[in-house]
């Protein structure tokens, strides 16, 4: 009897291995990096299933503010989608690279050949009833905030020579503009919005309301916190990402990201404390909005455990320094502004001769297949949009060729059938295939580990 219950015991052991063991080859790096966050024996990741053990969230609203790091957050969600063959809407040809801003978002400024979307994340003017027509019953909305006097000393530095408002102030000096802006400031004019309050702009709201009304940034606030369900803080952009992360059921691979849209030190002007207060008094609105959410974020990842929080922020800055030093031949990049990049696709756009946005070249010397991968991390918002509307155009008139007649009466009946639309990538169902003539790109954990192997090969010859 004992020999027999030693026996069991032996074969349950074997059974426990075997099924760890596939569940390690099924879940790879992802699993280790989960892991790493559990053992911090963090409650909440106790009572709510791992991220890395669910289907990703892939029905997703981000509305991209200015001057808030949203670029880099952008591209993150561009790679996203290319890696999971999903559908992102992107503005008809005529709006350029933007939903026709500043003009309130219409879904008939939605490019047909990207409808319907999964993501949508180029700039817009928040409109929440065209957007729920638009997007999935599912989607998640989300969204970041930068800290209003940082913020609208960029913004007067960046649109100085395309806002009427900063135009007219004498020597581009933004103490005059502050001294006294109604002088300058005219809220009726096209690009007032980058003068005032522009977050609130941004997020569909009343730009010229007086600062007294308080009522009115209490309602407003309250207003975007029922639709969005994360915002964002660009100073805690990594904090952040560990929030969206659990968020949307993601792996680590899915938030890495490359800083871009950056400006040189010196196209930056450092701000007093009374001049930071005399922003924050001009855009009350926006000071209002960024204080009430920074704190939202703060309690959020109270909630997630500080502790958990720490460790997946030291992971995922690893993982960017490895990711970082893999593209760039093993040291961290060299910003270039936009006459140094070889490859015209790269370069950001410059809007004046007093700012230099800095980007990034791959060095020669890499593989194709790492080429392939980085890549896309430093492609600029424009070149990515272009590349995006190519690839999707010709998915939409490869599946329109496919149609039978019969199949094309059903899609006039229902718009929203043209294209199947994933709420949720499972991990262990392959995408679907990539249309013909793109390359296939390997996944970025994948794709990681080959550039770190062909590394070592390079630096060994």
């Amino acid at each position: 009897m004992k020999q027999q219950m030693m026996s069991q015991k032996k074969i349950f052991l074997v059974l426990i291995v075997i099924c760890t063991a596939s569940f390690l080859l099924r879940n790879g790096g992802n699993f280790s990096w989960t892991m790493e966050a559990f053992h911090l024996g963090c409650p909440t990741l106790r009572s709510h299933p791992s991220p890395g053990l669910k289907p990703k969230h892939t029905n997703i609203m981000f509305l991209k503010t200015h001057k808030t790091a949203s670029t880099t957050m952008q591209n993150l969600l561009f790679r996203f989608a290319d890696l999971n063959n999903l559908t992102v809407a992107l503005p008809v040809q005529t709006c350029g690279h933007q939903f026709c801003y500043p003009r309130n978002f219409n879904a008939h400024l939605v490019h047909p050949h990207t409808m319907p979307p999964n993501i949508i994340t180029n700039h817009l003017r928040f409109n929440k009833s065209e957007l729920q027509h638009l997007m999935p019953n599912d989607t998640i909305y989300v969204t970041i905030l930068r800290e209003p006097a940082s913020m609208f000393e960029s913004l007067f530095t960046y649109y100085s020579r395309h806002c009427q408002s900063f135009k007219r102030v004498p020597n581009g000096s933004l103490e005059a503009f502050l001294d006294k802006p109604f002088r300058y400031y005219r809220p009726e004019e096209n690009e007032s919005m980058y003068a005032h309050n522009t977050l609130t702009f941004d997020l569909g709201g009343d730009k010229d309301r007086p600062p007294t009304d308080v009522t009115y940034a209490q309602a407003f606030v309250a207003e975007v916190e029922q639709v969005f369900t994360l915002v964002m803080i660009s100073e805690y952009f990594d904090e952040s990402l560990v929030l969206l992360r659990h968020l949307l059921s993601w792996d680590l691979e899915d938030i890495l990201y490359v800083k871009l849209n950056m400006r040189t030190a010196g196209s930056k002007k450092s701000l007093t404390p009374g001049l930071s207060a005399k922003i924050r008094a001009w855009n009350s609105i926006d000071a209002y909005l960024y204080d009430y959410f920074n704190a939202s974020l703060w309690r959020k990842l109270s909630a997630l455990g500080p502790g958990c929080v720490s460790r997946e922020v030291r992971l995922l800055q690893q993982h960017q320094e490895r990711l970082m030093k893999n593209c760039f031949g093993g040291h961290m990049p060299l910003f270039r502004t936009g006459d140094q990049i070889k490859n015209k696709d790269l370069r950001p756009w410059q809007p004046n001769e007093k700012v230099d946005i800095v980007g990034y070249d791959l060095p020669v010397n890499i593989s194709q297949e790492t080429h392939d991968v980085c890549r896309k991390y430093i492609t600029p918002e424009i070149s990515y949009t272009r590349m995006l509307l190519r690839s999707q155009s010709l998915r939409h008139r490869r599946n329109y060729q496919n149609w039978t007649p019969q199949k094309t009466q059903t899609v006039q009946q229902s718009k929203h059938t043209i294209l199947p639309r994933h709420s949720q990538v499972s991990r262990n169902q392959p995408t679907a295939p990539k249309a013909q003539g793109s390359k296939s790109t390997p996944k970025p954990a994948e794709g990681i580990k080959k550039m770190e192997d062909k590394s070592s090969n390079t630096k060994a010859s």
